[in-house]
């Protein structure tokens, strides 16, 4: 059977997606807490760039996967208006929850669709904008997920990648440190998990760096990416365009 990697281990691939899925429904209900301890608030200034960046506008159709919490997804609704369609999805039931009930409670009835991103469920070039942010490290098979990603994206639109990815030389040494020691104990502390902030500290580890995800993208079938690094690289938008 093949295998693949949680963190840094080798698990069958078949067992991958549900040791995750165990991971965020752990998690679910402090992980926005948890992002605000674990990046000092920068995950705010990242989603903030990368919404900018997006440059959407009334009445485009965006497909936020991985949304978990909706933080995206209500910001980029936003811009898009009531003639504009934005769906929230996630593979996790217990983040979409979450997610869904934070958007009600601002109001917003965003529609919400448990997925697959390696199966998503809608027409080719249905959606002008599909983003993922801190989720495609995750997936099990993240080629399969890129291709339907950009099968669903229309002529003329892209697809976003915000993810964790590889800092400059310099700050390996306390990025490492502050990866491997200070986040387990922030979960632990905090969201009473320490196993589950040890995974997503080495899940970034393993996840390919901004040259190798910009190459596999245009593998899949976009026809251009720009890579745009966050934060001495710690973090890296990529914007795939299909044209």
């Amino acid at each position: 059977m093949a295998k693949t990697h949680f963190g840094f281990q080798q698990v069958d691939e078949t067992e991958k997606a549900s040791q995750v899925a165990g991971v965020f429904h752990s998690v679910a209900s402090k992980y926005d807490l948890m992002n605000d301890f674990m990046s000092f608030g920068l995950h705010r200034i990242w989603k903030a760039f990368t919404i900018g960046a997006a440059n959407v506008f009334a009445g485009q159709r965006i497909l936020d996967i991985a949304g978990g919490t909706g933080d995206l997804a209500f910001a980029l609704s936003k811009k898009v208006g009531l003639t504009g369609e934005v769906w929230l999805s996630d593979i996790n039931s217990s983040m979409l929850t979450v997610g869904r009930d934070r958007l009600i409670d601002q109001g917003s009835l965003l529609p919400c669709v448990q997925l697959d991103a390696e199966n998503i469920p809608f027409p080719g070039s249905y959606f002008d904008l599909v983003t993922v942010s801190f989720g495609l490290r995750n997936m099990t098979h993240k080629e399969i997920a890129l291709k339907e990603m950009c099968r669903v994206t229309r002529p003329g639109g892209k697809t976003m990648i915000l993810e964790f990815s590889k800092p400059v030389q310099i700050l390996q040494p306390i990025y490492d440190w502050y990866s491997f020691k200070v986040l387990p104990w922030l979960g632990k502390q905090v969201a009473q998990d320490a196993a589950s902030y040890q995974y997503l500290a080495e899940s970034i580890r393993m996840h390919p760096d901004q040259e190798v995800l910009k190459q596999m993208m245009l593998d899949v079938g976009f026809d251009q990416v720009e890579v745009h690094r966050m934060s001495g690289g710690i973090v890296a938008l990529h914007m795939a365009y299909k044209y």
